[in-house]
């Protein structure tokens, strides 16, 4: 395959899908300063739910046009509201602060916009401000953590946050930057916070991974964070020096860092790897066509369908008509393992799609699992059975293999076929 992009569906699943088929015995679940200019004012609505709704995005210290966080964020909104008739607009804060954040939440309130859209963990502290008193408005927020918001704050009904498993995107970005012939590697990332720590190490694990599968034992990687989610002439100065002394790839993962290393990249036809969505068209563009080795992506677009379509079209926020069964690891371990075997035995292109068919239906049911456990866990904290998913169940889905799957996948004969049907794997 030309590209590996893993699409991590923390958030992505379909809601109503079954959950946890698997044979483990069930337990009862207990019981700009202003609006920007361009606004969707959407046809009468076709449902009498979605006529209730009005979303509003919150862009943090970005624009919709950064090909990141708010770009993917604002698109998949306009889309998603545009083709279900429903009213919607950005609002710009006028500057990077709790503050600004708030200004502009309210704003959006005070025009009557009842669900509120908000990509990045910037947002934390506008969230603490805001969720808890206006709880007839609806907060989606995109990879805000519960550490973002601090262990003490318990997450009210009327919010959902949609993490991501960053780890396995860089996993994926560094295994296959290697299989492609790659020796000499960089990681760059911004500000050091979780999210950019995980894509990091999984970006590290992979490039060993791949390399221990070859047999080469002279792959070397440099590793270092900007501080900051934006590049400047010191960051470039870094880069210079890395690619001049034989660099030939960076996974650069940070907002607006990428530019220090596509600057650097351009003078000595380097390449670079990009980040939570497919930053090819906006690197390539500004800095030379083929520059963008892959781009390891979140799936933000259809994390924000996902749930705008659960809140509106299915009325379905609470989750509650859900059912739950805890997650027998051994069983699932099994089922992607006989996955694998399949892929391996695999003797022409359509066996290896169904193979990929079930590995996409096995990850929802897992993530599905996931997200059931974690959004009825932080709005209660007194249930103790969903206390217990999450801190013992849930830490055990970590320890799943899943890559054995994956690299068996893009290793097949037939690997061609996979990315012709669903895309770039």
């Amino acid at each position: 395959m030309k590209k590996f992009i893993a699409i991590i569906m923390v958030a992505m699943f379909a809601l109503s899908m079954v959950a946890c088929s698997q044979p483990a015995a069930e337990e009862a679940a207990p019981t700009e300063e202003t609006p920007a200019t361009e606004e969707t004012t959407a046809p009468e609505a076709t449902t009498e739910t979605a006529s209730e709704y009005k979303v509003a995005m919150i862009t943090d210290y970005g624009d919709i046009t950064d090909q990141s966080f708010n770009q993917t964020t604002y698109e998949a909104c306009k889309a998603f509201c545009e083709e279900n008739g429903i009213d919607f607009n950005y609002f710009k804060p006028a500057g990077d602060s709790d503050a600004e954040r708030v200004a502009m939440i309210e704003s959006a309130i005070d025009e009557g916009y009842n669900v509120v859209v908000m990509p990045g963990y910037a947002f934390a502290g506008a969230i603490k401000e805001t969720a808890g008193t206006y709880t007839d408005v609806t907060f989606i927020a995109l990879d805000v953590s519960a550490g973002d918001l601090g262990d003490d704050y318990q997450l009210p009904a009327n919010l959902y946050c949609a993490v991501y498993q960053e780890e396995l995107c860089g996993y994926m970005a560094g295994y296959a930057a290697v299989k492609l012939g790659y020796k000499n590697l960089g990681f760059l990332g911004g500000m050091a916070v979780p999210a950019v720590v995980r894509y990091g190490y999984g970006f590290v694990q992979g490039v060993d991974a791949a390399a221990a599968a070859l047999g080469l034992t002279d792959v070397k990687l440099n590793y270092v964070y900007g501080g900051q989610f934006y590049g400047d002439s010191d960051i470039t100065a870094v880069m210079d020096t890395w690619y001049s002394n034989g660099t030939e790839v960076v996974f650069a993962c940070g907002g607006g860092i990428y530019t220090s290393a596509a600057e650097a990249a351009a003078k000595v036809g380097g390449k670079v790897i990009g980040v939570d969505v497919d930053q090819a068209g906006k690197i390539d563009k500004d800095y030379g066509e083929g520059m963008t080795v892959t781009s390891a992506m979140k799936g933000l677009g259809a994390t924000v369908n996902t749930l705008l379509e659960e809140l509106i079209v299915n009325d379905n926020w609470k989750f509650s008509g859900l059912p739950y069964t805890s997650p027998d690891v051994e069983a699932l371990q099994a089922r992607y393992d006989a996955l694998t075997q399949r892929a391996k035995d695999a003797q022409d292109p359509e066996d290896l799609l169904e193979v990929v068919r079930q590995r996409d239906a096995l990850q929802q049911e897992v993530a599905l699992c996931q997200s059931i456990a974690n959004i009825r866990a932080f709005h209660d904290v007194t249930d103790e059975f969903y206390q217990r998913e999450l801190q013992e169940t849930l830490p055990r889905l970590e320890t799943l293999d899943t890559q054995s799957l994956s690299m068996t996948i893009a290793d097949s004969p037939y690997a061609a076929a996979v990315d012709e049907a669903f895309g770039p794997q």
